[in-house]
């Protein structure tokens, strides 16, 4: 099978320059997202490349009137002192994700809990589905979270992408999107509401996943530096590999 990589992550945004140093990305329709409005190194740049490039980036970010600047580094290279000081110097958060994949028979069994359902979206409780990502959504600001309402409506018309929800005693509990392609399944923007957490709501959502393409190898991405990953690697996810990335937010 397959070996995943960062490159089958999907990524929501448009290429609009490419070349031998970089990609780079940029959404019109929701400006706002950082996760689809960046510049992806294809190589390590040397600190001089990458002042030229955040520059470009800098005035690019300009004209659409977007204040924030990120910029993402090639899988499993760590930038050197250089440009780590560079970064921190200049306002800039550093940080890393990490790849996870698992066999859906490798995910570990779970026993029925008759107070929670995992139902696959659609037109019966898509509003369900919004309202509960709006809830979440609102601590990155009202804006964001209004704009993901129409990104939230494209995937679900959009037939590689498919919605989930969790219901726990019939409120609605928890949210996931899953990504369909050739080779992997992605489990992506998986949420559970605060009051619900701890309830095993997360790993029924994922069993979901497993369950319905048992054939295929699911593979997500984690924050280095935050709690899910202790879950994952828990679960039995494989640790595949990491990604560093610097954020500055104007």
């Amino acid at each position: 099978m397959k070996k995943p990589t960062f490159q089958n992550i999907e990524t929501i945004g448009h290429v609009i320059e490419a070349n031998a140093l970089y990609r780079h990305y940029h959404y019109p329709e929701m400006l706002i997202r950082y996760d689809s409005n960046f510049i992806d190194f294809k190589q390590m740049p040397s600190l001089e490349e990458f002042k030229q490039t955040e520059a470009l980036l800098q005035q690019f970010h300009k004209q659409h009137n977007q204040t924030h600047l990120k910029f993402e580094f090639p899988e499993n290279e760590k930038p050197g002192p250089g440009l780590v000081k560079f970064l921190d110097d200049n306002g800039y958060d550093v940080g890393f994700t990490e790849l996870y994949a698992i066999r859906p028979e490798d995910f570990p069994a779970l026993t029925n809990n008759p107070d929670i359902q995992v139902k696959e979206v659609t037109g019966d409780n898509l509003d369900d589905y919004i309202r509960l990502q709006y809830e979440n959504d609102k601590q990155n600001g009202e804006i964001f979270a209004n704009e993901k309402i129409n990104l939230n409506k494209k995937q679900f018309d959009d037939d590689d992408n498919m919605k989930v929800i969790a219901y726990c005693q019939r409120q609605p509990a928890g949210t996931m999107n899953v990504i369909l392609s050739d080779d992997f399944v992605e489990i992506d923007d998986l949420a559970v509401s605060e009051s619900l957490q701890r309830k095993g709501i997360g790993g029924r959502l994922q069993q979901f996943v497993m369950s319905k393409f048992y054939d295929r190898m699911i593979i997500l991405v984690a924050d280095g530096e935050d709690t899910p990953r202790e879950m994952y690697q828990r679960q039995n996810y494989q640790y595949l590999g990491f990604k560093y990335e610097a954020l500055r937010i104007d």
